[in-house]
């Protein structure tokens, strides 16, 4: 399947228009692709409590998760407005590796695109082959 970036790109800026920063005004949006081409959008969603806050990128895949998908092959995430890559967070970026390590993250960079793989931006990950069950 091949993924159009600017248009998933533009789906991620779309959502974090969207999202509820009242705090921090950071405005971030993802748009993550499915196996079979479905795009889930995810916005970051803050509380005054700001652990409780919840990422673009996990709203994405949670949102995915609930509508019965599991398999994933790359995700787009803009900060709104700003031509620089706006990198997940760590714990988003262990998220989205439960899920496909391998997938791409896309980013834009200047009036370009930038196309990383999960794995560069977590090249140790925990997996669950660490994980000792008697």
């Amino acid at each position: 399947m091949t993924i159009d970036y600017a248009a998933l790109l533009d789906i991620a800026d779309q959502a974090a228009k969207n999202a509820y920063v009242p705090y921090s005004k950071f405005h971030v949006g993802a748009a993550l692709v499915a196996d079979d081409g479905t795009v889930f959008p995810g916005c970051n969603v803050e509380n005054v409590s700001y652990g409780l806050t919840n990422c673009a990128e996990r709203t994405a895949i949670f949102s995915a998760v609930v509508s019965g998908h599991q398999r994933f092959s790359a995700i787009a995430i803009v900060q709104h407005a700003n031509d620089e890559p706006c990198w997940p967070c760590g714990a988003c970026r262990q998220v989205l590796a439960e899920f496909n390590p391998d997938m791409d993250v896309i980013f834009r960079e200047g009036s370009g695109v930038r196309v990383t793989k999960l794995h560069e931006l977590l090249p140790h990950c925990f997996d669950a082959t660490r994980l000792k069950v008697k």
